[in-house]
C-alpha cells in the first residue's frame, strides 16, 4: 500500500459551486443550440452534470441510468442507486433499455423514456416550436420514437462537449491534483522499475496510486518497452523489460474528481544516455513538444495550430501520432488537433480561450529503427499565454 499525497486544499462549497458552473455551462450550451432538455446516457456527461459517479465503467456499456436535464426545472435521474449526488431533484427506476437489464426487445422501455421525456416537457412548459430534443448516443429505436413523434433531434454529446471546454478555478483546481497524483505515481513506477520486471508489472503501480487517492480508472495500458516502443500504441504485456530497454508510457489517467492527467515520459531502464537513436528520436519529442507549447495563447485559431506546428523530420513523419493537441477535462475532450498532413481531419472550428486545458503531443519513432519515444504535457491557457500544468522532470541525459 503506497503512502498518500495530501488532499487539496478545496472546501465543499467549492465543490459545490463547481457542479453550479458546470450544469449552468451545459444550460447555456443547450440554450445556445435551442435545446429544451437533454437527455444523458454517457458516464462522463453525467459526472459533469451532477457529479453522478456510479458504477462509470459498466454504464459505459450497459447504460442503465438516464439523466433529463430541462433547459429550466429539476433534473431527473433514472437508476441510481445513492441520494446524494448534487443537481440532481428527482430520483426515478431505472427503465431497462438494454439488453443485460430488459430482454432483447426493449421497445418498451424506450417507449416508456419518450414518455419520460414528454412529461418534463409539459411539467416545464418547454414543448413550444422550434425547440429540440438534445439526444446522447443511444438505441435507434428511442430515436426513432422520438422523430415518429415529431420531435427535432440534436447531438447530445457534441452539446455536452463544448460546454465542458473552458474550466472553472476549482475544476483547475481538480485538474492540478490529479496531475499531483499521476506523478507521485510516475515516481513510484521508476523506483520500482528494473531489469527482470514485466511491463505490466510497472505498470500496474501507476493503477494503484490513482485507486488509492480515489481515482477512477485508466483509459488504456499505455506502457511499452524495447522493441515494442515503435510503432507506438502497444499496450501493455507480459514482456520482461531489459537494461537498457527504452520504456515509454501515456498516462491516460482518470483521477480524484473524475480529472484527467494525460502525461507521457520516455526513461531508459537503468538510466544512462542511451543509444543514438534513443537520443535522436527523444530530442525530436522533446523539441516538437516544446515548439508546439510556446504556440499556446488565447486567440490563436485551432487551424492556426495545426499549420504553425512543429515541422518534423521525414524519417518520423510516417509514424506520428494521431494528434498534435487536445483537450483535457474528465476525460480527453473536444477539440482534437491534428497534424499538417491529416489536417482533412480538422472538423473543429474555434480558437483557444482562457481557461482551456490542453495535452500537447508527440511521438517520435523511425520506421526500421528500435526504439519510440512517446512525450505528452498538459497545459493550462492562460490569460497572456500558457502554464505547464505536468511538471514532471525530463532525461536530461538523453538531451545531449
Amino acid at each position: 500500500m503506497t503512502d498518500l499525497i495530501p488532499l487539496p486544499d478545496i472546501s465543499e462549497a467549492a465543490l459545490h459551486q463547481m457542479y453550479t458552473y458546470r450544469l449552468g455551462r451545459i444550460r447555456a450550451a443547450m440554450a445556445e443550440q435551442k435545446a429544451s432538455v437533454a437527455v444523458l446516457f454517457s458516464p462522463v456527461s453525467m459526472r459533469y452534470a451532477a457529479n453522478f459517479d456510479e458504477y462509470q465503467l459498466f454504464q459505459s456499456h450497459i447504460p442503465t441510468t438516464m439523466m433529463i436535464v430541462p433547459i429550466e426545472g429539476p433534473v431527473t435521474v433514472f437508476g441510481a442507486s445513492q441520494r446524494h449526488h448534487p443537481n440532481i431533484d428527482i430520483y426515478q427506476p431505472s427503465r431497462m433499455a438494454t439488453p443485460f437489464d430488459g430482454g432483447l426487445d426493449f421497445t418498451g422501455s424506450c417507449q416508456t423514456i419518450v414518455e419520460d421525456i414528454e412529461q418534463t416537457l409539459r411539467q416545464n412548459n418547454l414543448s413550444g416550436a422550434g425547440f429540440h430534443i438534445a439526444l446522447e448516443r443511444t438505441s435507434p429505436i428511442l430515436s426513432r420514437l422520438l422523430l415518429e413523434k415529431g420531435y427535432s433531434l440534436i447531438d447530445g454529446e457534441a452539446l455536452v462537449e463544448s460546454a465542458r471546454m473552458i474550466k472553472s478555478p476549482t475544476e483547475i483546481q481538480c485538474l492540478r491534483h490529479t496531475v499531483n497524483v499521476a506523478q507521485y505515481g510516475m515516481d513510484k513506477m521508476r523506483e520500482y522499475l528494473r531489469p527482470g520486471l514485466t511491463e505490466l508489472q510497472v505498470w500496474s503501480i501507476l493503477h494503484q496510486v490513482n485507486i488509492a487517492h480515489g481515482g477512477d480508472w485508466i483509459d488504456g495500458r499505455m506502457l511499452a518497452s524495447g522493441p515494442r516502443t515503435n510503432p507506438w500504441l502497444q499496450e501493455a504485456t507480459h514482456r520482461k523489460i531489459e537494461l537498457g530497454d527504452t520504456v515509454a508510457f501515456d498516462s491516460d489517467m482518470v483521477g480524484p474528481n473524475g480529472y484527467l492527467a494525460d502525461i507521457s515520459r520516455t526513461w531508459i531502464c537503468g538510466g544512462g544516455t542511451g543509444s543514438r537513436s534513443q537520443r535522436e528520436a527523444y530530442r525530436h519529442s522533446y523539441d516538437e513538444i516544446h515548439h508546439n507549447m510556446s504556440l499556446l495563447k488565447p486567440g490563436v485559431g485551432f487551424a492556426e495550430l495545426t499549420e504553425r506546428a512543429f515541422k518534423r523530420a521525414e524519417k518520423y513523419r510516417d509514424r506520428r501520432y494521431v494528434c498534435a493537441f487536445h483537450g483535457v477535462g474528465l476525460c480527453d475532450e473536444y477539440p482534437k488537433i491534428y497534424y499538417p498532413e491529416d489536417a482533412r481531419h480538422n472538423n473543429c472550428p474555434g480558437e483557444l480561450q482562457e481557461n482551456m486545458v490542453l495535452s500537447v503531443e508527440s511521438y517520435s519513432g523511425a520506421e526500421g529503427e528500435p526504439d519510440g519515444v512517446k512525450l505528452e504535457e498538459m497545459v493550462l491557457i492562460t490569460a497572456t499565454g500558457f502554464e505547464r500544468l505536468s511538471t514532471y522532470p525530463f532525461e536530461k541525459e538523453l538531451l545531449i
